[in-house]
Parts: C-alpha cells; structure tokens; sequence
C-alpha cells in the first residue's frame, strides 16, 4: 500500500523523536540506526528510506527546529509592528525555546560538530536558506519603514545572522546563569549594536565587526570571562557616539536594551514575563518583552 505524505511526514518526525530519546539516553555512538528503528516501530530496511546514516537525522532534528522557530515568530501577536531588533530577538528567542527541552541532545549535537564537522556541513540545512530569507525580510521592512538606513547586503546579513545564531547556541549551552540571564543580556547587546549600525547607515562598520565577531571569535563566546561583554558594551558605546546620517532622528530604543532599538510605533501586545537579568538594575517597565528560558527540570 502507498503511503501518503502526511503518514511520510508523520513516520519521518517519529524517527527523529526516537533518535533524540536514544542519543540523549545513550549517546551518539551508543545509538544504532536498528535502536531507532525499533523505538520508533519501522522496519530495520525503512528507516534507511527516509535518512541513510544518524548524522542526516540530527540534522533533520535542526531543520525541524529552524523551521518550527520560524514559524513560531511569524506567528506571534503583533509582529508586524515589531522593530528590527525586536524581530531578531524573537527570532533568536523561539530557536531557543525550540530547543530548551532537548538541551542535553543539543549538547551532544554541538560535540559531534566539533568532532565532525565535515559530516554536519556536508548536506546544507534547508531552513538555514529560510532562515536567511526572514533576515532579509525583517531588513526590507525596517529600510522601507525608514528605521535604517537603505543597505545593499541583505542576503549577507541573513548569512551572517545564522553564523551569530549558532554562536548564541553554543554560549547557551555553556550559561549556567538564573534562567539563562546571560544568554539574554548577550542577546540584547549584540543585536542593539548591529541595529544602531544599521540605524546609522555604518554599512562598512557593520561588515568589519560582523566578520570580527561572528567569524573569527565565536569560539571564545563559550568563555564567559573572554570579556566578550565587555567587547560588546564598548562597540555599543562607538557607535552611539559615531555620527550618523540620521542625527535629526530623536534616539530609540528597545525596553531592556538600553536605548539600541527604534521606537517604532507598536500595536498593544499582552505584557511578557521578564526574566531575571545581570548587571545594573533597570526599570521593569523596561524589560523587554520576552518568554522565560527556564532549565529543564531533572528527570
């Protein structure tokens, strides 16, 4: 008997579901394409149907994360309006939330990357190319909203910003902060800086410090004494004080960032729990909105 696409599809997110149970439970090499097979109750000859070796499945897993988190921001209340920075954040918020309750598979993932990393790259994600699309999407909005400045790298950017998301993963991983407040105190600087070059129209600037940051330090983010922060906080104070071509313009900023994002008008949204952050105390008024991080309880 045919199958139809929806039992396809169906018997495809079994698979990957057992093989996250298995590999979190007994770890990559501890796990055979039989265990999953049987976990997820095929035949030992189907499961080669849909992937032809474990590494294609942990990358099924991350396409179904990319796509889920996408899908996720686009549907939240009141997106439309959101500023350029509010966009990525949420974007960059929903990936993580995809991934919280799998954190120590996610783990093991980024392992095997460092081990292997041939083997991950070797097929390309197609939710990275949809991921890149969104990026491009939320720079259109914002240029012709007037929030920043026109730019003719939209499609590096999209490039970029899934380089800077695995970064955010990684630096996640390693957070053992309260619900994960350094990850969102990152986060918020981060993008605040490429925003408010952007808002400026600094096009060379942000070429220049995305490469330095995304490229060729993103293996010290995992160091939370690299003085990254301290990176961001001074690239933050350059550019707030770099003269823009936009200075008529009356600065913005996005509640929690310290002033980074545009104050573009907002449609009502329903107030968000804040999360607990480091650093000075702020207003709670002025947290940002955001949906907690919390850590997977022990089983």
């Amino acid at each position: 008997m045919k199958t139809t696409r929806q039992q396809q599809d169906a018997t495809r997110r079994q698979i990957v579901a057992s093989a996250v149970d298995l590999m979190t439970r007994q770890g990559f090499d501890g796990t055979t394409m039989k265990d999953i097979a049987r976990a997820a109750d095929i035949g030992d000859a189907t499961i080669y149907k849909y992937f032809p070796t474990k590494d294609r499945i942990v990358l099924g897993y991350l396409d179904d994360v990319a796509h889920q988190a996408l899908a996720d921001t686009l549907l939240t209340p009141g997106f439309a309006g959101y500023g350029l920075q509010e966009k990525l954040q949420r974007l960059t918020d929903a990936v993580l939330e995809r991934l919280l309750a799998d954190r120590e598979f996610v783990a093991q993932v980024r392992g095997l990357a460092r081990r292997s990393p041939l083997s991950m790259l070797a097929e390309p994600l197609a939710a990275r190319q949809s991921l890149r699309d969104a990026v491009a999407s939320f720079l259109e909005a914002a240029e012709a909203s007037g929030e920043i400045e026109p730019c003719d790298f939209k499609g590096l950017a999209g490039s970029l910003y899934t380089d800077y998301l695995a970064g955010v993963v990684t630096y996640w991983l390693a957070d053992t902060s309260d619900e994960f407040a350094d990850t969102t105190q990152l986060v918020d600087l981060s993008l605040g800086v490429l925003v408010q070059a952007l808002r400026g129209g600094l096009v060379n600037r942000v070429l220049q410090l995305g490469g330095f940051v995304l490229r060729s330090q993103m293996a010290r983010m995992v160091q939370h004494g690299s003085g990254l922060m301290g990176m961001l906080h001074m690239a933050q104070q350059a550019m707030a004080s770099a003269p823009t071509a936009r200075a008529s313009q009356p600065p913005a900023g996005r509640a929690g960032a310290e002033g980074l994002a545009p104050k573009t008008a907002q449609p009502a949204r329903a107030p968000r729990k804040p999360r607990a952050t480091t650093g000075p105390t702020k207003d709670p008024a002025a947290q940002r909105p955001a949906t907690p991080r919390k850590r997977k309880s022990a089983p």
